[in-house]
């Protein structure tokens, strides 16, 4: 990339003092407040735009400019946009110290981690992962003359600390592309004015959505083998590819060539099963790994999916309103997202069901704010960020609406015949078939009966190695959970109930009911009563 040239006019002008007095400051500036303009020579009004036919580097109004002096942090220099050769960057810096240089780092308008703090910070540090709206440039540069207080005009050359690298993606999904295994973090050291490059986590690097020429800003790092399967996944988790090898990065550098990035075999989401069930005509769904759980005990409490599918909390106390407490079983439309409901925390235990209508209204569903399709998901459990599921917010997981869950019972192919009432691992509840479904070798499976006194839980067991085999064919377990009224739970691990996104009148919602010889899978029942959930994702 090309270097952009900096020239510093410096206005120095002491905190509660006027301009004409400013040859009354102090000569060491330390701890004074004063106002520094970096006058900047430039062409457009592109975003820390990388020109990707020349490579070049522009700012736009808002962009900002880390000052350090004497090895501390001193002040942030903000851009004012202005086309003209008065385009400036200004602001306020505290402590700088005379017969030193300046320090300046730009961070591709990233927050850093730590807060700082004029004349105490001494390091920094920015993430680059997310790329997907603007390229995060890193460039730094010390002025050419030393800070002094009757000194206005100051000189530095903004040396990239950076490549910029064309990828060729290739790519099934419509969300954005992942790639792993880069130097994705940005340390500045004040003291040593110097940049460290590591990985942040999987050291994901984030690409803009789609297929075709995708540029991205990489930091220093030896060269890269191609990448194994995985090396390349979209956002929604549902594709997964491979990334081309990558050679040597260095800074300043501009790669051309395009690294292929493909990223087109299917594969099962993070946190779902590998089953398909048809819920609709024209949709399949996969169901999560377990129900869905409220970590409230975490010091910062969060969603995630049960371990293994026949697993629930039970009675642990979360009848209590206490939002530190672990929970499992729910009124409707308590996603945690104030979507207008009065009760809409994941421990709200209110004894009305009026005060559980998603976005305020008594007739609108969990993922339809206006129900004309819109899809806006706040209401609806799924639009958490679940730990074992991915740890994004609405990144697809959703609870069936009552149609759906008639059609997996009632309506698919052979739907009769993919269900049963049973026990697994000892713990009493549903099974349900996927749409193409193979029985394990040696195992049996007898459907089940709606309403039946001849029918029971012991009429299907598997223990947990027969239930692996199940499992692994798609075989999807919804345990007899229980529920909770109010305060009270009924956790007799016979009666199984799982909500439903749909509103069924202004006080009820629908839910598949079941106990060993019973199932209803589309009845309406209280908004106050504490049912189980279980999530599920499309199947692309």
């Amino acid at each position: 990339m090309k270097r952009t040239i900096i020239i510093l006019s410096a206005l120095l002008i002491a905190l509660g003092l006027t301009q004409c007095k400013k040859s009354e400051q102090p000569a060491d500036n330390q701890g004074e407040g004063v106002t520094i303009s970096l006058q900047v020579k430039r062409s457009n009004d592109a975003k820390i735009l990388v020109n990707t036919e020349t490579g070049s580097v522009d700012y736009e109004a808002g962009d900002q400019i880390l000052v350090a002096s004497a090895g501390k942090y001193v002040g942030t220099l903000t851009y004012n946009g202005t086309l003209n050769e008065g385009a400036m960057f200004s602001g306020t810096i505290a402590n700088a110290t005379e017969g030193q240089p300046l320090q300046f780092f730009s961070l591709g308008n990233l927050t850093p981690a730590e807060t700082l703090t004029s004349g105490i910070t001494e390091s920094c540090s920015v993430v680059i992962s997310d790329q997907t709206e603007h390229l995060p440039v890193i460039s730094a540069a010390p002025s050419f003359e030393n800070f002094a207080g009757n000194l206005t005009e100051y000189t530095a050359i903004m040396r990239n600390k950076c490549a910029l690298v064309k990828f060729d993606v290739n790519t099934a999904s419509t969300a954005a592309t992942c790639i792993t295994g880069f130097n994705n973090k940005v340390t500045v050291n004040f003291m040593e004015n110097s940049l460290a490059y590591s990985q942040e986590g999987e050291g994901v690097i984030t690409l803009p959505a789609g297929s075709g020429e995708r540029w991205a800003i990489l930091l220093p790092q030896e060269a890269m083998e191609a990448g194994d399967e995985g090396s390349a996944t979209s956002v929604d988790g549902y594709y997964s590819g491979t990334v081309g090898a990558v050679p040597t990065i260095d800074n300043n550098a501009y790669l051309t060539f395009g690294i292929p990035v493909t990223v087109n075999t299917y594969v099962v989401p993070v946190g779902a099963l590998g089953g398909l069930f048809s819920v609709s005509d024209t949709t399949q769904v996969h169901f999560s790994q377990g129900n869905l759980q409220y970590i409230g005990s975490a010091a910062t409490p969060y969603w995630q999916f049960a371990e293994n599918q026949w697993d629930y909390l039970g009675d642990n106390g979360q009848g209590s309103t206490s939002q530190t407490v672990d929970r499992d079983l729910f009124c409707w439309a308590t996603s945690g997202y104030n979507h207008g409901a009065v009760g809409y925390q994941p421990w709200a235990t209110r004894t009305y069901s009026s005060d559980y209508r998603a976005y305020g209204s008594a007739t609108k569903n969990l993922y339809d704010a206006k129900n004309d399709g819109s899809m806006q998901g706040q209401a609806d459990w799924g639009y958490n960020a679940i730990a074992n599921g991915g740890n994004m917010e609405n990144s697809g997981w959703r609870t069936l609406t009552n149609d759906e869950w008639g059609y997996v019972f009632n309506s698919r192919t052979d739907a009769d015949s993919k269900w049963g009432q049973g026990k697994v691992n000892g713990v009493n509840g549903m099974i349900l078939l996927p749409d193409n479904w193979t029985l394990p070798e040696g195992l049996t499976f007898i459907p089940g009966q709606r309403e039946s006194e001849e029918w029971s839980y012991d009429s299907l067991v598997y223990n947990a190695e027969q239930w692996a085999q199940m499992e692994f064919n798609g075989a999807v377990f919804l345990p007899a959970a229980g529920h909770r009224l109010n305060r009270t739970l009924d956790i007799s691990g016979e009666e199984g109930g799982y909500w439903s996104s749909s509103y069924f009148d202004s006080d009820f919602a629908y839910q598949v009911q079941f106990f060993g010889d019973f199932l209803l899978p589309q009845r309406g029942w209280h908004r106050t009563y504490g049912w189980a959930v279980r999530l599920v994702r499309r199947a692309e």
